[in-house]
């Protein structure tokens, strides 16, 4: 299994290039399903004006200003990427949204914040690039306060009859679409689909949930979207 750092290294060497382009071709790859998968997420977090929500993995910050926009909280957004958060800036200005999010570049598995620092944390396809998610989500549940909410959106297995459809789409749908994009989308498509079965693997849902409790959030639930190609988790902390 690769070490920490390599695998923040693959995943900074991986969405680099792609922050300008990330919004269109992340809708358009999954055949318009992620902002929908977003909306959901957002959601299951109650939080209110006076609420401060931390995005983690927060990217071009597309969940962070839907916080805002449903919620009407503030926000921090963190991302380990420099490249990823200049694209937020870019975005988050674009909406009028500056006095509402503000951005910050760090690591899920080491936030830089004290315990308690917020009333509800979300993130956003993170679990595939840490090496211990039992100790990523205590890190988050961390600088949760009591009865806030965590919510998380990750990319799923479909199963039944979908699951061939999926594969199929994986294995040569996403890899031939993202080297008509650019090479980067093309390194994107090809890794996906492996990378999504690497972390059922290892942790299937059932798995992540016993996690999600171990760190210490309660009245975990799971909602599986469009066929189970995403998946939302969310529970409050205790």
């Amino acid at each position: 299994m690769a070490s920490l750092s390599e695998r923040k290294r693959a995943a900074r060497e991986l969405f680099a290039p792609l922050g300008p382009t990330y919004d269109r071709w992340s809708r358009l790859l999954s055949l318009g399903q992620d902002p929908h998968w977003r909306r959901f997420l957002v959601s299951r977090v109650d939080s209110g004006p006076e609420d401060e929500v931390l995005d983690v993995a927060t990217g071009t910050a597309a969940v962070a200003i839907e916080l805002v926009r449903q919620r009407g909280c503030r926000v921090v957004g963190l991302d380990q990427s420099s490249e990823m958060l200049a694209s937020a800036r870019a975005r988050v200005e674009q909406a009028g949204l500056t006095e509402r999010i503000q951005l910050v570049e760090g690591s899920a598995d080491e936030l830089p914040f004290p315990d308690r620092s917020f009333d509800a944390l979300t993130f956003t396809y993170l679990v595939r690039y840490v090496e211990d998610p039992a100790a990523t989500l205590a890190e988050l549940a961390r600088v949760v306060r009591p009865g806030g909410v965590v919510a998380g959106l990750e990319f799923g297995l479909p199963r039944g009859i979908w699951r061939p459809l999926w594969e199929l789409y994986v294995r040569v749908g996403l890899p031939v679409a993202g080297r008509v994009i650019s090479p980067g989308w093309h390194e994107v498509g090809t890794f996906l689909g492996p990378s999504i079965r690497e972390l059922h693997a290892r942790l299937p849902i059932a798995r992540q949930v016993g996690l999600w409790r171990e760190a210490g959030i309660e009245d975990v639930g799971v909602r599986r979207l469009s066929l189970g190609g995403g998946y939302v988790v969310w529970g409050r902390k205790a």
